[in-house]
């Protein structure tokens, strides 16, 4: 599962988190492989932006599950923080740990501005990757810079992307790699096969190993699953406004809410989006997973009401009677 610990408007960040911890604790429960959180700055109704910290508490409030970042956007950081912070991480709660890392700045240009080191952004991107897998693999001799705690831990590395350029470079370093089609989905499938065709084996991994990212609804019926979108696509229209993300309650209807085109750009936003019953989805993904190859899916479930959010998960989870490997 993605958590980006949405805020619904008029809760507190607090009461957010909890909710956050609840869901995770229910994707456990039910034998999810993953619950990853995402860094986002500056955006009013998303309160993931310490992510470090928030993978730190879920990982203390569960057993099992392995959490982690979807992702890190490394511009923002210098590689030597995010080792100490990951290696902290891993050598409290060993092998539980991912770290997804991600290059763009998770916010707008000015706060990106402010978030990033002077002179350097998404075009070092290749070489804080090198400098991070560095600094959490074992300790070479007369190394001058070591990530205490962190060097000797392994945390997994994952590249994520929504574009080509992240599937290359994972093929090229031989690594694990997430596409981005929770928010856009034009290119997953070009993504994939890049990502696949030019794997090169490395010391992390023999084989090429990718995940979708899928934005879902799941619901009890149809009917109630259109009707609990509408959150969503309340949303993506705010975002397309420049207005604050606070998550607003399911209306019965979109119409005088936005225009046809503002309608066509968030079902584009919302391509592979899932949307239904057990049964529905479980058609649905299967039509995805036609033309491509993937070892595991991930899901962004934007529902107002927690139990509701909660009770989405059982639904999500029934589709493994299709034979389709949940995370």
């Amino acid at each position: 599962m993605l958590e980006l610990a949405s805020v619904r408007e008029g809760d507190s960040v607090g009461t957010t988190l909890a909710n956050s911890v609840a869901y995770a604790q229910r994707a456990e429960k039910l034998g999810f492989k993953r619950f990853w959180l995402a860094e986002h700055h500056n955006m009013e109704g998303i309160s993931s932006s310490a992510t470090s910290v928030l993978i730190g508490h879920i990982a203390g409030k569960t057993k099992s599950i392995r959490v982690g970042s979807g992702g890190v956007m490394l511009p923002n950081h210098p590689p030597l923080v995010i080792a100490e912070q990951f290696g902290t991480l891993e050598s409290l709660y060993p092998g539980r740990i991912d770290l997804g890392l991600g290059r763009a700045p998770g916010t707008d240009p000015v706060t990106a501005r402010a978030l990033r080191r002077d002179g350097l952004g998404a075009e070092q991107f290749p070489e804080d990757v090198a400098r991070l897998q560095s600094l959490l693999g074992p300790l070479q001799p007369g190394q001058p810079v070591k990530a205490i705690p962190g060097a000797g831990t392994n945390v997994p590395l994952w590249l994520l992307g929504s574009s080509l350029y992240s599937a290359q470079l994972a093929a090229m370093r031989g690594l694990p790699y997430a596409f981005a089609g929770h928010f856009a989905p034009r290119l997953y499938r070009e993504a994939l096969k890049v990502y696949r065709d030019n794997f090169q084996p490395s010391e992390t991994l023999e084989q090429p190993y990718a995940m979708l990212a899928l934005p879902a609804v799941p619901a009890d019926s149809i009917q109630e699953a259109e009707f609990l979108a509408t959150t969503s696509y309340q949303r993506i229209l705010a975002l397309f406004r420049g207005q604050p993300l606070w998550m607003k309650p399911p209306v019965n209807s979109m119409d005088g809410l936005w225009n046809a085109g503002e309608k066509a750009s968030v079902k584009d936003f919302l391509g592979l989006q899932l949307l239904g019953d057990a049964e529905t989805i479980g058609r649905q993904l299967r039509q995805i997973l036609s033309d491509i190859e993937v070892e595991e899916l991930m899901f962004t479930v934007d529902i107002y009401d927690p139990e509701r959010r909660r009770h989405a998960l059982d639904i999500l989870a029934q589709t493994r009677n299709a034979g389709l490997a949940l995370s």
